[in-house]
């Protein structure tokens, strides 16, 4: 992915330099499925594999150039959101692209695709890919209409004890999510975006299991606060569809694995007489304003998590203790501003 990682603003992720990009158009050949009441796959496994195939090859051609208006139109929600701000900033500072960029591979790939009505639709993949590391790739690819495109909307990379064991209806297929209050969640996939950054700003509720993206993070946090040579700012923000649309499989469990996305700023103020220095050209490349005492950065991320079922509520739920627990979290730069 082409955006840029939180924590330190100049450093990149791992995930900004591995993949861009997806489907150019609807594929040939792909079930069209007219109403909204039908409860159908919206399309194949065989189909499915052509989605990923041509996800992978404009993916590779998106890297090499840093083409972000082909990724626009082959990304949405957050995944495209991190990338398009990635790539614009990636062909800024090398126009020319990346003759060196390593192809992206997957491989021993899994669909998972669910019987659906009405719009949007999605499947999910989870594949082995040719970079570093052992953790399976995730991606959702959504569909907002029968005419419309595939794109990739989201990317979690999950250990592979990690990933859970999925639901199936009579015909063998995993089960989609409600996003409402019919999910039978502990917390529904439409109310995770608001719980969780209300949780990074109050540390508010009980919902999520500690960890690295929670108890770690607000740490982290308190004492970026308490520093007295630059004053940090926090503010967070739930996602909202339709750019930013939650998806949900059922897991056996009773529960399910949710991807949801989160909007964040970061401010840093610097005394009276002392001016930020961005020296990063990345990011310098993204910076709107003129950085006289202070930065803003804005940043989108994406999550990947497992959610109880409200039967478990109360239990022990294993070493989540019943709670909502982090599988991925992906987090990218897609601006600055300067003042």
């Amino acid at each position: 992915m082409k955006g840029l990682r939180a924590g330190k603003p100049p450093r990149i992720p791992l995930a900004a330099a591995v993949t861009a990009g997806a489907l150019l158009a609807s594929l040939t050949g792909c079930v069209t499925v007219h109403g909204e009441s039908a409860v159908v796959p919206a399309l194949s496994e065989a189909e499915a594999a052509k989605v990923l195939t041509t996800f992978v090859a404009k993916n590779n051609r998106a890297n090499t150039a840093y083409d972000a208006g082909l990724n626009a139109r082959i990304e949405t929600g957050a995944l495209g959101a991190i990338d398009q701000a990635g790539l614009k900033s990636r062909k800024e500072v090398r126009p020319k692209g990346n003759p060196d960029y390593q192809p992206l591979k997957l491989t021993d790939t899994r669909y998972l695709i669910p019987e659906q009505a009405g719009w949007p639709k999605f499947f999910v993949t989870d594949s082995r890919s040719n970079r570093k590391g052992q953790g399976r790739w995730l991606f959702v690819f959504q569909r907002q209409r029968a005419d419309g495109p595939w794109k990739a909307s989201y990317l979690s990379v999950v250990a592979p004890d990690q990933i859970p064991r999925f639901a199936r209806d009579e015909h063998g297929r995993v089960k989609a999510v409600p996003v409402g209050g019919g999910s039978g969640l502990t917390v529904p996939p439409d109310e995770l975006s608001k719980r969780y950054t209300r949780y990074l700003q109050e540390g508010a509720g009980d919902d999520f299991a500690a960890g690295r993206h929670t108890t770690a993070l607000r740490e982290k946090r308190e004492k970026a606060l308490e520093r007295e040579n630059v004053r940090n700012e926090f503010a967070d923000r739930a996602a909202q569809p339709p750019q930013y649309a939650p998806f949900g499989l059922r897991t056996k469990d009773g529960g399910a694995l949710v991807f949801f996305t989160t909007l964040h700023h970061h401010k840093q103020t610097l005394p009276r007489g002392y001016k930020p220095q961005i020296k990063d050209p990345l990011v310098k490349a993204m910076m709107s304003g003129t950085p006289k005492q202070s930065v803003t950065f804005v940043r989108v991320s994406e999550q990947a998590v497992t959610v109880p079922g409200k039967r478990a509520q109360g239990k022990s739920g294993g070493d989540s203790g019943g709670k909502v627990v982090f599988l991925s979290r992906i987090e990218g730069l897609t601006a600055a501003r300067g003042e």
